[in-house]
Parts: structure tokens; sequence; C-alpha cells
């Protein structure tokens, strides 16, 4: 039984979420976990480390605005890496202007979605970038 449990744990697909909102957070956590394996760093700078000890995740998914190392200075450096260039990335914020946001970065976000976001939505972009 217990190594069923881990195989389908294995089977699963990590997603690095990078976000400082607690509430936020929970509910990922909430609505991903069953799916997907979750890792969960409140800043730009935890995420990088996390990334640098050789972890690979199917998809990230960061918060515009994260203490220390904003989100686009996260991804910026992620995709000018060449290592995370390919990885799908999701951009989430509360901003009204996200898009205008997207549109105006130098480097490819996959996906951006506004705070509150609709959890449907959410899956369904997550199972379309990891397919």
């Amino acid at each position: 039984m217990e190594i069923r449990r881990r195989i389908k744990k294995e089977n699963k697909k990590r997603i690095l979420i990078v976000d400082s909102d607690l509430n936020i957070l929970k509910l990922f956590s909430f609505i991903l976990a069953a799916d997907y394996n979750l890792t969960i760093k409140k800043s730009g700078i935890e995420a990088l480390s996390w990334l640098t000890e050789g972890n690979d995740p199917s998809l990230i998914i960061s918060g515009l605005r994260t203490p220390y190392f904003d989100g686009t200075s996260f991804i910026k450096n992620l995709k000018i890496s060449g290592f995370y260039r390919n990885t799908p990335v999701i951009l989430l914020s509360c901003t009204e202007s996200l898009e205008s946001i997207v549109r105006s970065l130098s480097f490819k976000v996959d996906s951006y979605l506004e705070k509150p976001f609709n959890p449907i939505v959410l899956k369904s972009e997550i199972e379309h970038l990891t397919a």
C-alpha cells in the first residue's frame, strides 16, 4: 500500500508556487494538492534557492509582488538562465492592469490570472501548459 502511494506521488507533476499571500497559498494547496506535487515558496529568493538545488518543476506559478525579489524579476532570471527557459509560467496578480504588464515584459509568460482567480480556469491552464 505504501509503495503504491509513493509511486502515485512520484508520477504527479511538480508545481512550484511562489507567493507571499498565505490565503492564496492555502487555496492552491486545497485546489491542487490531490493532483500535483506542490512546492511552495514565499519569495523569489527562496524559489531560486530551491531551483539551484537541482529541482525541476513542470510549471511555475508566481505572484507579481513577492518580497525581496518580485515575480517579474524572478521569472526574468529563470527565462534568461537557459535551463528554465522552457518551463511554463503562470503569473498572478491582483492588479487590474496585469494584461498590459504582461505585454510589456521582455520575456515570455505563458499565462496570467488576476486574483481572485477561478479555480476551474486555473486547473485548465495548468493542464494545458503541462500537457
